[in-house]
């Protein structure tokens, strides 16, 4: 009776803290979801605040309040960031490796004076939950926590090993995605990761679901600077080896130049996916491809889209330039920025030396200017993951279907993939195409599907490793 008391209090005071009445009446576990959510947010977790590690002791806290120990948590120090890894002990009857599951708890910073409001105080306005990581990646964070605490309040025993992983600055330098990924011999034994940062699902305006996107690729993303050095002199005085010109003849070179076709079996799927669905000319280039990647007359069509043709090949643009001192003065130098996404699998110094070939001048140089990205592999679809996800998904959808895909990158489970973790994108995150503002001004979530995913990871879990649906 007592519990059942301040449990309810807790869900009322969790309601009229928000600052206005609600029609959604909370259970418990809402309101102690909701709670977390607007605690995590309100921790400015940006690159150079410092703040991730703070973040990191409060969800060991409430995850200790659950019944998790010492023992279990584990709070990694990366310079002025951190990871947090959490072990949810099983019982070993089900004879397999552990699961891992990924978030990240930094965000894109954000401004007080370019947002309506602040951004580090959660709100709800017209449906939505607004504020920074509402939607990349503090959904996921909260979300994966609270099904972790009210598994372990339940008293559920899974039959292998569940570990959180957490890395503290995914959206920048990925340090801490690196340790972990790389120096952690205990989590490169896992058999695969879950990744709350990848996925989710997309709604049309009416409501209908699209096919659920498993990200199970990414494709690597990496910046290079293309120069162009001289002695310069002055400007009355030409001379044949102008920098701006030399690099303006190098990116023209870019331009006109197209990577090999590509294809795989998860970009195959995705396309006939989206062929069959979207129909028409594009429709049918798409099928035709996923049939036969060495169609010329699909590949010419697909070439020509804009919304498709990064699905066949890596793509390399210039996105940014710097050149010149003066206006009187010959430039001594000019640097073009190059932003290339590359197909799973390739090497970044592989795509280095095509530009150098490309560009085709000894006196430019071609550099990485990032070294935080990394190639990565395919993941290839697993049944037992795809079975479960679809049977969690269909608790809130039923008609929805399930299409492995490669994402533009970048995240977390690059890393992972690289390490030797298989890695599948697993978000419980819906709302409608480009909803969200990830990243943006007033970054939102849908309220309603920020209580409808709540079950979204118990649900998976209770899939992949509850003792009596192991065969």
């Amino acid at each position: 009776m007592i519990r059942t008391t301040i449990a309810a209090a807790a869900a009322f005071l969790s309601i009229t803290a928000f600052g206005h009445a609600q029609d959604r009446v909370l259970t418990a576990d809402e309101a102690k979801a909701l709670e977390i959510y607007r605690t995590v947010i309100s921790m400015r977790t940006a690159k150079g605040y410092g703040l991730v590690p703070e973040m990191a002791r409060y969800l060991a806290g409430e995850l200790k309040s659950a019944g998790f120990t010492d023992d279990d948590i584990e709070i990694v120090p990366v310079d002025e960031t951190a990871g947090l890894i959490v072990r949810y002990a099983g019982d070993g009857s089900g004879g397999a490796k552990p699961i891992l599951f990924l978030a990240h708890m930094d965000v894109v910073d954000a401004k007080r004076e370019d947002w309506e409001h602040d951004p580090f105080i959660l709100r709800e306005e017209n449906g939505y939950f607004l504020g920074r990581g509402t939607s990349d990646n503090k959904y996921g964070v909260t979300n994966l926590t609270q099904s972790f605490m009210r598994l372990k309040r339940d008293g559920f025993t899974p039959t292998r090993d569940l570990i959180i992983v957490f890395t503290g600055d995914e959206e920048t330098d990925m340090e801490s995605t690196r340790h972990l990924a790389y120096e952690r011999a205990d989590l490169a034994k896992a058999e695969y990761a879950l990744n709350s940062d990848a996925s989710g699902g997309s709604l049309m305006d009416d409501g209908s679901v699209l096919p659920y996107l498993m990200q199970a690729a990414e494709k690597t993303y990496a910046t290079f600077a293309i120069t162009a050095r001289n002695s310069g002199g002055h400007s009355s005085r030409p001379r044949p080896d102008n920098a701006i010109y030399d690099l303006a003849d190098a990116l023209k070179k870019i331009q006109a130049h197209q990577f090999p076709v590509m294809a795989n079996e998860i970009t195959r799927a995705a396309m006939r996916s989206d062929g069959e669905q979207i129909g028409g000319d594009i429709g049918n280039a798409l099928v035709q491809f996923a049939d036969n990647p060495k169609s010329k007359k699909a590949i010419k069509a697909i070439r020509a889209s804009q919304n498709y043709s990064n699905m066949i090949a890596t793509t390399c643009v210039a996105t940014m330039l710097e050149a010149g001192h003066a206006e009187n003065a010959l430039p001594q130098s000019a640097t073009a920025t190059v932003n290339c996404r590359i197909f799973p699998g390739i090497e970044i110094e592989e795509v280095r030396k095509v530009l150098v070939e490309v560009v085709d001048n000894d006196a430019l140089e071609v550099s990485v200017t990032d070294d935080r990205f990394v190639a990565s592999p395919s993941s290839t679809p697993r049944a037992d993951v795809t079975d479960a996800l679809r049977k969690t998904l269909r608790h809130r959808y039923p008609e929805i279907e399930i299409v492995p895909s490669m994402s533009s990158g970048g995240t977390d489970g690059m890393h992972f993939r690289r390490g030797g973790v298989p890695t599948y994108g697993a978000g419980a995150r819906f709302a409608k195409l480009g909803d969200t503002n990830a990243h943006g001004l007033n970054e939102r979530l849908p309220v309603d599907g920020f209580y409808g995913g709540l079950d979204h990871w118990i649900l998976l879990i209770k899939e992949l490793a509850e003792p009596e649906r192991r065969e």
